[in-house]
């Protein structure tokens, strides 16, 4: 764990998360945090399962919805692409 990975929302919270309720985004925004604290293992949490890398998904809040999400490592960053939520 460095410590020194951030996050955000790519392009940005307006187009990601955009009308969720108020709950769902905190609770995206808590994940993501939990990421870029992981740094660099962050390329191995959630699916696919068999590889490292590439664009990520992640279960919240109980499979009501999932993230999808990018850890670069060479920008030290997470990148919240994209919220599928079923509500």
């Amino acid at each position: 764990m460095t410590g020194d990975w951030t996050w955000e929302y790519n392009p940005s919270k307006d187009y990601v998360a955009g009308g969720l309720p108020l709950g769902a985004t905190a609770e995206v925004e808590r994940l993501a945090t939990e990421l870029a604290a992981l740094g660099r293992d962050a390329v191995k949490v959630g699916r696919p399962i068999d590889r490292e890398g590439g664009l990520r998904e992640f279960d919240i809040l109980g499979g009501r919805g999932f993230i999808s999400f990018l850890a670069v490592p060479r920008h030290e960053r997470i990148y919240i692409c994209n919220i599928t939520w079923y509500g």
